[in-house]
């Protein structure tokens, strides 16, 4: 496969049967997140090499499934650990802590 992008339908041949699974991220050029129905834990996320992969053009029946776990995942952050972007204070309305309550004694 060329160029991987998030949304392919694949197939994932790794050390077991092949798996449909749907791309979910590609965090470099030898990553590739894949979600997949594993048989004894239900849809989760698997990374593997891009050779492991295979295009696909039919709909698999675990699709559904797949594709509610891909929605309902939030998409990954970009750069945040390598090089510092995203780095801030956060909101400007919230610059410190909570003070202590007292019990009102």
């Amino acid at each position: 496969m060329d160029a991987i992008k998030a949304g392919e339908l694949v197939k994932v041949a790794g050390g077991g049967p092949q798996l449909d699974g749907i791309v979910f991220d590609t965090p470099s050029r030898s990553k590739v997140v894949v979600a997949v129905v594993d048989p004894m834990r239900g849809p989760g996320f698997r990374t593997v090499h891009p050779n492991t992969l295979t295009e696909r053009t039919e709909a698999g029946p675990d699709d559904a499934a797949l594709r509610l776990l891909v929605r309902r995942t939030p998409p990954p952050a970009r750069g945040a650990a390598r090089n510092g972007a995203g780095v801030g204070r956060g909101r400007a309305a919230h610059t410190r802590a909570a003070m202590h309550r007292t019990t009102g004694k």
